[in-house]
This record gives structure tokens, sequence and C-alpha cells, in this order.
């Protein structure tokens, strides 16, 4: 299993995770119960329930670089492009724009 912190505008917004099943986002309570919460994507919409899909949903794929951004992503880090949770915990730590992906170990809560 693979895990991310997401952060919005340099706060935790919620958690990412990859596992046999596909991939899991849910909020984090805090902010959920923040007054000035809002939602890392018109999409991913702030709800109390995780949202479930096989694929990598469609907004956090999007953060992943192109071109030949991508290419220097994956000779540098030897990930196949394929491996869309491992490019995104690569290269999306500080992204242009109010959203980072943080890796977190197995074991973290």
């Amino acid at each position: 299993m693979r895990r991310a912190a997401v952060h919005l505008h340099g706060h935790l917004a919620g958690h990412l995770t990859q596992d046999e099943h596909g991939y899991a986002f849910a909020y984090a309570p805090g902010h959920l119960a923040a007054a000035s919460a809002e939602p890392v994507s018109l999409t991913l919409p702030l709800r109390a329930v995780p949202y479930v899909e096989r694929v990598l949903f469609p907004f956090f794929d999007g953060l992943i670089p192109e071109g030949w951004l991508l290419e220097v992503a994956e000779q540098h880090w030897k990930l196949n492009a394929r491996d869309r949770m491992g490019l995104l915990l690569a290269c999306c730590h500080d992204c242009i724009g109010a959203v980072s992906v943080h890796p977190l170990p197995p074991d973290a809560p």
C-alpha cells in the first residue's frame, strides 16, 4: 500500500491511498471542520465519505508532469510511465497551484 498526504494551500486536506483494489481519497476531518474548507478539486467535492476508484482520480493524474519533464522524472527516479502513483509521489510535492502531494511511510497513521 502506498499513501500520500494531500495539502491544499500548505495545509493537510486529506489522504490518497493506493492498494491492490485501487485508489481512495479521503478528506481529513480537520479540513472538513474548518470554516474555510474548500475541495482540492471540483471533481472531488467536500464530503466525509472517501472517494474510491479502480484507477487514479483524473485530478491527481493531471498533476503528473508531461512531455520532456515526464521523461526526466522517469529516467531520474527509474519509474514506469504506467506507475501513476509512483510518478505522483515522486514529482508532485511542489506543484504549480494550490495542491501538493507528499509521500507517507507505509506505517504512518
